[in-house]
């Protein structure tokens, strides 16, 4: 009996490269790898990625299709083709979930939330011909969830994805985590996430989880036995992961984690002033305190960890001396690696329900604007300066920031806080990676690809 075919597809948006333009920063779509694995045995299931090559048609019974924000109107240019063939589509992930009356009316089928509890069932009902329109995932317990089916990534992909947790209780204003994976910290057993990394054959590894330390003592706990683990098992991974500012606080935690092969550690610094912290809820960073940032990026680096600080820029109280302070704050602190966007308020978020009430959206033409909502655009109305001025503003703040001499500075101080070659080759390359994000925006807005409206 001949097998069904599901199709998955991973689009990506096709009016700018963003991270797509460095292969060091592309990461495999672990969610597709899940549905994969939740699939029964007698399907074929293949793998279309964006991040590699355009889409080419290939022949499906079903079509499952991911989309960040950025890129779900390519989603529904890939879903018509299919759905004008007469193969249904079902789409997921965190733009169908936080937007579905929208992605209804370009799909047959959407999935809410987390699809490990509702997938069989999606296959059951197309299988029975009875393919409801719309299913809720429930926020599930992490205990034995299932690994994503690797075999089906690019082998190109220089990184390996893995999570150990969901949700986030920080509720910050411009983030979308806590409406797409709910404001309580789920862990999965550290036993779990263990039999998982031996699986995997990559050197290099990104813990996807939003603060892989996690919130309180017991996570704290397992986040350390985690770190012993990986040491036990003598796995030889580099690796790199996301935190909150507090992970400075327990030096014995630091030192498992560069002795388990961390190299690098993403901190949401946002903004160097504590106003602007108010203004966009980031309590943690508040409580810490702005002065004791240095402090905290010293102690990670203590660790021969080196530090990945974002920055956001464009908050209602920037003006101009506010955005260069912000750039020469990048510049001058121990932050080994800078990464800037600009405020974008993403469908989810309060932010983007503010703005929209408060008609500052400069673009609303849904789905076809979705393309423009890539942190790198600015897409609203700025309170102290025109969208012109602030994206011109950045364009020169980047120049700047990811300048052949202060990335190489950067290097040299890495090195020398670390005292680890490897940490400095990541932070290195991966500065390179942002210059290169940077500087190919900069072209395309230069060559009128990109616009910013008034």
């Amino acid at each position: 009996m001949k097998k069904r075919k599901l199709v998955l597809i991973n689009p990506v948006n096709p009016v700018r490269n963003g991270l797509t333009i460095n292969k060091t920063s592309r990461f495999p779509p672990i969610g597709l790898g899940i549905i994969a694995a939740l699939t029964p045995k007698s399907w074929d299931v293949s793998l279309i990625d964006e991040n590699w090559a355009p889409f080419t048609y290939q022949d499906a019974d079903l079509v499952g299709i991911t989309a960040f924000t950025s890129s779900a109107n390519r989603a529904y240019e890939i879903a018509a083709k299919y759905r004008n063939n007469n193969v249904k589509v079902v789409m997921g992930g965190i733009h169908a979930s936080l937007c579905t009356d929208e992605a209804q009316k370009y799909v047959d089928s959407v999935v809410v939330g987390e699809a490990e509890t509702v997938w069989p069932r999606v296959i059951e009902d197309f299988q029975a011909g009875n393919l409801n329109a719309l299913y809720k995932g429930s926020w599930i317990d992490l205990k034995n969830m299932v690994m994503p089916q690797r075999d089906l990534f690019n082998p190109e992909y220089q990184f390996a994805s893995i999570q150990t947790s969901r949700g986030c209780p920080m509720d910050c204003e411009f983030c979308s985590v806590t409406a797409f994976n709910g404001n309580r910290y789920r862990r999965r057993p550290i036993e779990d996430v263990l039999a998982e990394l031996e699986t995997i054959t990559q050197k290099l590894i990104f813990f996807v989880d939003d603060n892989i330390v996690g919130y309180g003592k017991e996570s704290r706990q397992q986040t350390m036995a985690l770190f012993k683990g990986m040491v036990k098992l003598n796995l030889g991974k580099w690796w790199f992961c996301q935190a909150s500012l507090n992970i400075a606080d327990d030096d014995e935690l630091l030192y498992w984690a560069g002795k388990a092969g961390c190299k690098m550690v993403f901190l949401g610094i946002e903004a160097e002033e504590t106003d602007t912290l108010k203004e966009i809820n980031k309590n943690l960073n508040i409580k810490i305190g702005v002065d004791s940032y240095n402090k905290v990026f010293r102690q990670i680096q203590k660790a021969g960890i080196a530090v990945l600080g974002s920055f956001i820029f464009g908050m209602d109280g920037d003006d101009r001396e506010k955005l260069i302070h912000r750039a020469q704050y990048c510049m001058k602190s121990e932050i080994d690696v800078i990464q800037t966007t600009l405020l974008t308020p993403l469908p989810g978020t309060r932010l983007f329900q503010q703005y929209k009430q408060s008609n500052r959206l400069l673009f609303q033409n849904f789905p076809d604007d979705w393309n423009h909502y890539d942190m790198i655009e600015v897409v609203f109305r700025p309170l102290k300066m025109t969208a012109d001025e602030l994206g011109k503003i950045m364009d020169d703040l980047n120049v700047q920031i990811y300048s052949l001499p202060v990335i190489l500075r950067k290097a040299q101080n890495t090195l020398l806080n670390t005292k680890d070659s490897a940490s400095s080759m990541f932070a290195f390359k991966t500065n390179i990676d942002y210059r290169n994000i940077s500087r190919n925006l900069l072209k395309s807005r230069n060559e009128g690809l990109t616009t910013v409206s008034t």
